[in-house]
């Protein structure tokens, strides 16, 4: 029997599992940790205990608990949150905390600086993206500028998924799908490294080989097979960012494809057949030569209902929890009797792009409840979805088809608040497992043992989400103010900056 190992470091969680050659799930693992935030705008993940910890841990786990032989695993695949700032040292020893996703704002200064100096519009033609908090290379100048020290004792300066492959095989390496956000200092017509925008930032030879995701990287090592539980020599494929790992997982493969991640962040993922040059999305070489890929992704959603459950729910245990507050916010009507939220809890990501944007909580009055307040929630990160798919509606790239993953698929209320607000309907697969699936899929693609269209065997589809038209009215006005909202009060948000 072959089986094929995949292994995803989430925000908040770290998932696992083992897959056969026909798909099916022979074990599943996963491990909580924690987002830290030791300053507003700041989110940080401690790589060790929460990247390679976790990973070890859900290993041998599977590997225990299912009696697998380690000989049997084919290749290995894994994938975590992205991108990501993390210097390392020459043997891939993490020397601070990693500077998350867009969610961490810390490096707006640099956005501007690097703005001015190079120009918006040179920077989205050479790079495919507007620099924006999503960016790394705006992160790295933040590190040389703020934590000198650490910036020159840095052999390279890495992202998640690179420093999970470097502790297994030895290997430093970035897969273009990954490096297309260390924006100004990868090249998109290039499809490499450059210092030509930004000579100032880092030396190339500081970051990771550039290569394909399903690229064997190498294989693991004696320390490695020690750590994991895996056989020594296991092929290790590159990997990719967790979102990229979650599309291909239900079924992403054609142009006009496109994922709705229900996780931390809403994120979405679009195939199409050429470059997609918007500086409200996000551009990338797909996980394959030739194709292409067009981002865009929220700031907070899932982050959002654990901090809603924390605050006003922390009576119960985190499970009770969110059941008895999706129990409230069904019972509240759709629109959530008149309340608006705004989503930024920090700041926003596409397609405003202001790292300056708040949260906010409009239309209170002494009648609204607990379930009220969790409804528009829900509707508020709907509200920021539909405005990412305006957005592509707007440049005549409308999405095909849309293919739902992830936790929050099993949240009716915020699944059905997203087809209705949006008019699109939703298809869900099988499996929602989600990127370590994905990472499973690729290590089996990397072998030669699946070709890419036969992700639709491994998982099916199994329901749709259709847009509920009594909703109509109400979102239309929900959503119009949801827009007008920000739009009026973007100036006083920035004040408050």
């Amino acid at each position: 029997m072959r089986h094929y190992l995949g292994i995803d470091i989430g925000t908040f969680e770290s998932k696992g599992v083992i897959v056969d050659e026909k798909g099916r799930i022979v074990a599943s693992a996963s491990k909580p940790h924690r987002m830290l935030v030791p300053r507003p705008g700041w989110a940080e993940h401690r790589p060790k205990q929460d990247w390679w910890g976790d990973f070890t841990f859900i290993s041998r786990k599977m590997l225990a608990e299912s009696g697998i032989a380690p000989e049997t695993i084919r290749a290995v695949g894994t994938s975590a949150i992205g991108p990501c700032m993390l210097p390392v040292d020459g043997e891939g020893e993490a020397l601070s905390n990693a500077a998350l996703y867009g969610v961490d704002t810390r490096a707006a200064t640099e956005i501007e600086e690097l703005d001015a100096a190079i120009g918006p519009e040179r920077i989205l033609d050479r790079c495919g993206n507007a620099l924006t908090s999503q960016s790394v290379g705006p992160k790295i100048l933040w590190l040389k500028k703020n934590r000198p020290d650490i910036f020159r004792k840095a052999a390279r300066i890495v992202t998640s998924t690179t420093y999970l492959v470097q502790k297994l095989t030895g290997k430093c390496v970035i897969d273009h799908y990954s490096a297309a956000n260390f924006s100004p200092l990868y090249l998109i017509d290039r499809q490499g490294w450059s210092t030509e925008l930004a000579p100032d930032i880092i030396e190339p030879e500081r970051l990771p080989r550039v290569t394909w995701t399903t690229d064997i990287a190498g294989e693991v090592t004696a320390r490695a097979a020690l750590a994991t539980g895996l056989a020594k020599g296991t092929p290790v494929i590159a990997g990719t960012i967790d979102a990229a790992a979650e599309a291909l997982s239900v079924g992403v493969v054609r142009p006009g494809d496109m994922m709705v991640m229900y996780g931390s962040t809403i994120f979405t993922i679009m195939l199409s057949r050429k470059r997609i040059a918007d500086a409200r999305l996000w551009h990338a070489p797909w996980l394959f030569p030739g194709e292409h890929a067009s981002m865009a992704g929220l700031a907070t959603s899932g982050t959002l209902t654990h901090w809603f459950r924390d605050l006003a729910a922390r009576e119960l245990g985190p499970d009770q929890a969110f059941a008895k507050l999706a129990k409230e916010a069904e019972a509240s009507p759709p629109g959530a009797k008149g309340l608006v939220m705004l989503p930024y809890f920090s700041g926003e990501r596409t397609p405003i792009h202001d790292a300056k944007a708040k949260g906010a909580i409009f239309g209170l009055n002494l009648t609204h409840s607990r379930g009220d307040l969790y409804r528009a929630l829900l509707e508020g990160i709907a509200c920021g979805t539909n405005h990412i798919v305006e957005t592509y509606r707007e440049i005549g790239e409308m999405p095909k088809k849309l293919l739902a993953v992830g936790g929050g698929t099993r949240n009716r209320v915020w699944s059905q608040a997203t087809s209705d607000v949006s008019g699109l309907a939703q298809t869900v697969c099988a499996k929602t497992v989600g990127a370590s699936y994905g990472d499973a899929f690729l290590a089996a693609l990397a072998v030669g043992d699946v070709k890419k269209k036969e992700i639709r065997d491994w998982n099916p589809e199994a329901r749709r989400i259709v847009p509920d038209r009594g909703n109509r009215a109400v979102y239309r006005r929900q959503y119009r103010i949801f827009r007008q909202l920000y739009e009026r009060n973007r100036d006083l948000m920035a004040e408050l900056s």
